[in-house]
């Protein structure tokens, strides 16, 4: 069944597939459904809706010509590993890091990345707040990826500071945001990041419409951000 419905959706999404990507997307399936019944991890259970809202919602950003590519990439808010896991299935060669502020989702994570062998993947737990403004971290990605739920003009204060200059983040978002990316522009503009694309993407397996806002890192981000935890979201960039 995995391989059936995750097959069809990387083939409708031009993107390959193979026994050696369905044994990590069976293995992270099952991972799943047995952890999210000590924690809360995702409120989908069903395994064809976790293939379809989860994996290939994760990876319906990629297209052919980035099936190969080096690059570094860190997801922002990943909860259960979304879309940093399967990215970094789909394409081995990307080094990914997942943050997350619950150490219980790191835990499970950390799981997750032995069992399936993934490797240079790496953890955070904290908050974007506080890692953004760590050199360590900051402007040091090629990519940064985010589902998590938040207003577009706190999410990109969350996650445009990783990003280096000429690199992008990419925020996954439902259908109807055109008032919602008319709103951020400004606070984009703030944090040194320029809309340049917004994808739109039926989600292969069901009718569901994915956005994907893609904001190009095209100047440094000024030093004052990411705010100190908390402010982004109670006093957010207009």
């Amino acid at each position: 069944m995995t391989k059936e419905i995750l097959k069809d959706g990387f083939n409708k999404l031009n993107l390959s597939y193979d026994s050696i990507k369905n044994e990590k997307f069976e293995k992270y399936k099952n991972l799943l459904k047995e952890w999210n019944q000590k924690i809360n991890i995702t409120a989908i259970n069903d395994d064809e809706e976790i293939y379809i809202k989860h994996f290939l919602d994760s990876v319906i950003i990629l297209d052919k010509n980035m099936e190969n590519e080096k690059k570094r990439i860190i997801d922002i808010g990943t909860g259960g590993g979304f879309p940093g896991v399967p990215l970094k299935i789909s394409n081995s060669n990307y080094e990914v890091t997942l943050l997350d502020s619950l150490k219980k989702r790191i835990d499970f994570l950390s799981i997750v990345i032995k069992e399936l062998d993934l490797k240079d993947m790496h953890l955070i737990h904290g908050r974007a707040e506080d890692f953004g403004q760590d050199k360590n971290y900051r402007e040091e990605y090629d990519i940064c990826v985010s589902r998590a739920v938040a207003q577009l003009n706190v999410l990109s204060e969350l996650c445009i500071p990783f990003v280096k200059v000429g690199g992008y983040f990419a925020a996954y978002k439902s259908e109807n945001i055109a008032e919602e990316i008319n709103s951020s522009k400004s606070a984009i503009a703030k944090l040194g990041g320029k809309i340049t694309e917004v994808k739109e993407i039926k989600l292969p397996g069901s009718d569901i419409v994915r956005k994907i806002v893609i904001i190009e890192k095209i100047k440094n981000t000024d030093k004052i951000y990411p705010r100190k935890a908390g402010k982004p979201s109670k006093d957010p960039l207009i």
